[in-house]
């Protein structure tokens, strides 16, 4: 099992510091081994931080960063990330990006560059953050996230991008909320269930980019060992309960027992070197096209070299990451056109890039600034090419 070292070192650690704890204390709170984690995996953090702008090519996007979409400066906030050659009344798709941290630990900035060759490509690109445990127990990220679409939806003039075209991504236990707040919009049950009233409607969710994602915590229960024991104190401090296994939160958290098919279009990737891949990314897929929902997943043998671990496609160094990171923009792009869909459901299990397959519906009405965005394509590919020769260079 090949976990990103920073994981397997936090849950390990952890669980070897907590002998020397008092037993009491372990016993019947989680957060000294949930900030000791918390200490291993943010230096990881800043470590993929560090790889990742090697990557990016200067000049090709602008930032707004730390916006309080909560209205209190001292709260949560988020990054807005668009094209450098954007127009003036421009509207372009918006991807949401929720980090990962196993919902203790990680911020927007982690993964910051990574959307920053995003935008390169012609889209507006945000990274929120939200809080995280044990400061804040769920659903409050939940709440958060929610919030943050709202105040995008209503800002989405002052920034250039089009309301009615949002991709939700994510990663690790970014995707798991990134998928429970595309649930929450696309299903009013499931909405009803959580309590929680979607700041956008099913419409206006085009898409979802899920990787190396949790969707199914009685999975999770079944884990033994050290990487068992980091997961059980990680979700005890974010549900708030020692046996979250019977409580609501788990229960919601846990999107497989809820997706229907009215679930987004989605982009769903995981590494043959990573357990979430084998128990929770894959059933989700296969659940997702039992469904009839559109589905493109990009997974690889068991016998792939070299293995990819958890958060692989940020590893951008590696052709594999360059390859999801290519099929990524051509999903976005079929997601998020006024009369482009994914035609089937189809899973990549190997090495080479399969062009993404598109049905045309009949023509629809243009969007409004659908002719200008087709009209500067041609530049923001050239963008994207440099980002792709940047990402070479490197590698």
């Amino acid at each position: 099992m090949k976990f990103l070292p920073w994981v397997a070192a936090g849950f390990m650690g952890a669980a070897a510091a907590a002998g020397t704890l008092a037993a009491t204390v372990i016993a019947n709170d989680p957060r000294p081994s949930a900030f000791f984690i918390r200490s291993v995996f943010s230096s990881g953090g800043k470590l993929q931080l560090r790889k990742l702008r090697r990557h990016v090519a200067v000049g090709h996007s602008v930032a707004h960063r730390s916006l309080p979409y909560l209205g209190d400066s001292t709260g949560p906030s988020l990054d807005i990330f668009l094209p450098a050659d954007m127009e003036p009344g421009e509207s372009l798709p918006v991807v949401v990006w929720v980090h990962g941290g196993a919902w203790i630990s990680g911020c927007k900035e982690n993964v910051a560059p990574y959307l920053e060759i995003l935008a390169a490509h012609g889209y507006a690109v945000v990274g929120v953050g939200y809080s995280i445990s044990p400061e804040a127990s769920y659903p409050q990220a939940l709440i958060e996230l929610n919030s943050a679409l709202g105040y995008l939806r209503e800002r989405a003039g002052e920034f250039g991008f089009d309301p009615e075209r949002i991709v939700l991504a994510g990663d690790s236990a970014g995707a798991q909320l990134a998928a429970q707040l595309a649930l929450t919009i696309t299903d009013p049950d499931y909405a009803e269930l959580t309590g929680l009233v979607p700041a956008a409607a099913p419409k206006h969710l085009r898409g979802t980019l899920l990787f190396c994602g949790v969707y199914d915590l009685d999975a999770m229960a079944l884990l033994t060992g050290p990487l068992g024991w980091g997961f059980r104190t990680v979700l005890w401090a974010y549900t708030g309960a020692k046996d979250w296994t019977a409580t609501e939160a788990a229960a919601h958290m846990s999107i497989l027992d809820h997706v229907g098919p009215d679930f987004p279009p989605t982009y769903i990737s995981g590494g043959n070197g990573d357990y979430l891949t084998e128990h929770q990314s894959i059933p989700l897929a296969a659940r997702l096209q039992e469904l009839g929902v559109p589905v493109i997943s990009r997974f690889w043998p068991k016998d792939h070299r070299p293995a990819l671990g958890h958060e692989y496609q940020f590893k951008l160094q590696l052709p594999e990451a360059r390859s999801v990171l290519a099929e990524t923009v051509d999903f976005v792009d079929a997601v998020s056109g006024p009369s482009v869909q994914p035609d089937r459901m189809t899973t990549w299990t190997g090495p080479e890039r399969t062009q993404l397959e598109l049905h045309r519906q009949p023509p629809e009405p243009a969007h409004p600034r659908q002719a200008q965005e087709d009209g500067t394509r041609a530049v923001r590919t050239q963008a994207g090419q440099a980002q792709t020769e940047q990402l070479q260079d490197a590698a």
